[in-house]
């Protein structure tokens, strides 16, 4: 067990060193290796203490700092005020002359069965020249002295605009560009013939005639639906189903802009 307690590193060196020069060099630090760092780690922990205890020492020697109080400078002498002999004057409230106002009973009484007395309530336009209370009284009329206050309101000028130029809503009857039914006129024609009730008419063979006038308007409806026709029963036949056509038209254009312009529809059938 012997041989476990020696150290194998020096061992291990002599053997590595063994006929070389061990004065210095390799041999030497590594023999001296574990001594130098002992004593580094030594040091090393012996400068942390004295920086630590550096500052507790210094602390514990040093003077506390001692505050002188003087005292002052003589004795404090308060003077006396002078009062003052005169007596304040007593200002006596000014109490307004007592008018009376014309006053009105509006209590409301009581519901009773049998009443003697009815009480005739005042009127809205009895109050003009009056004000509410617990009694009817005679005297002047009560005075408003409320004074609005005055607002400096700024100026604003508004600028010069030129005259408007009238809007003119009259339906016209020359346009530049026509009113059209969206989807064409044969569209609107199939519609108004598959639409067309004949039962309330009876069939004589004959072909019946009537010119159907109405107003496109600008928002692509039609109003004021007239039918002009020697038939009256075909011409209010015509303007129902003219009115029951579904779908918008194209309104007509004069210098650019909608307008409300005049159509006419001729509507021709043979009633057998």
């Amino acid at each position: 067990m012997k041989h476990l307690f020696q150290n194998q590193e020096n061992k291990l060196d002599e053997v590595l060193f063994q006929g070389r020069n061990k004065a210095y060099g390799a041999y030497v630090l590594r023999n001296e290796a574990d001594s130098i760092l002992t004593k580094s780690m030594f040091i090393g922990i012996g400068a942390f203490v004295l920086f630590a205890l550096v500052p507790i020492v210094s602390n514990y020697f040093a003077d506390a700092p001692i505050t002188v109080v003087e005292p002052p400078h003589g004795p404090i002498v308060l003077d006396n005020v002078d009062q003052s002999e005169e007596t304040p004057q007593v200002v006596q409230p000014v109490v307004p002359p007592q008018v009376k106002v014309n006053t009105l009973d509006s209590r409301v009484p009581d519901p009773t069965r049998d009443a003697k007395n009815e009480k005739v309530m005042p009127k809205q336009t009895d109050y003009d020249h009056a004000v509410a209370g617990t009694q009817d009284v005679v005297g002047e009329s009560p005075v408003s002295n409320y004074v609005p206050p005055a607002i400096d309101a700024p100026v604003v000028t508004t600028p010069d605009v030129p005259n408007a130029k009238p809007v003119d809503n009259t339906p016209k009857t020359a346009v530049d560009v026509s009113a059209e039914f969206i989807g064409g006129i044969n569209a609107f024609r199939n519609k108004v013939v598959s639409n067309f009730d004949t039962s309330a008419m009876d069939g004589s063979g004959e072909v019946v005639k009537t010119t159907v006038t109405f107003i496109v308007e600008k928002d692509g409806t039609i109003s004021e639906v007239k039918a002009s026709g020697p038939n009256a029963i075909f011409n209010r036949e015509a303007e129902k189903t003219i009115r029951s056509v579904r779908g918008k038209w194209t309104p007509a254009k004069l210098d650019g802009e909608n307008v409300r312009s005049y159509f006419k529809f001729p509507i021709s059938m043979q009633l057998e």
